[in-house]
């Protein structure tokens, strides 16, 4: 299965994107959300994405180009563990809420296998 993005932003083009599946989130969130990612590229440089896995984990995923001399790795993997310890709580919330209107919804596979 492949992963669903609900946000990112990126460094380079300076641009934040949000997947507007996720559009009944609270205007907070949403807001949350942007400010997070942005503040992440602006910190530490290259392109964050939020992506949810196929149990509907959501994972922090950092790109950045080979000739990104100003990209702050190990920067990135500490302002990613600081996100997780402090926003925790948003964090959850947005997995629970995927689980339950994304990974719940029935799909053709699983109506024929409850026959």
């Amino acid at each position: 299965m492949e992963k669903t993005v609900l946000c990112g932003a990126s460094a380079y083009e300076e641009k934040y994107y949000f997947n507007r599946q996720f559009a009944s989130l609270p205007e907070r969130i949403k807001e949350e959300l942007q400010v997070m990612c942005v503040l992440f590229t602006e910190d530490v440089g290259g392109v964050l994405t939020l992506e949810y896995d196929a149990d509907g984990n959501l994972e922090f995923k950092v790109m950045a180009a080979d000739d990104d001399f100003n990209y702050d790795e190990i920067g990135s993997g500490l302002k990613i563990r600081q996100y997780q310890r402090e926003k925790r709580e948003l964090l959850e919330s947005l997995e629970l809420y995927y689980r339950v209107f994304f990974l719940t919804r029935k799909t053709p596979e699983n109506e024929k296998s409850e026959d």
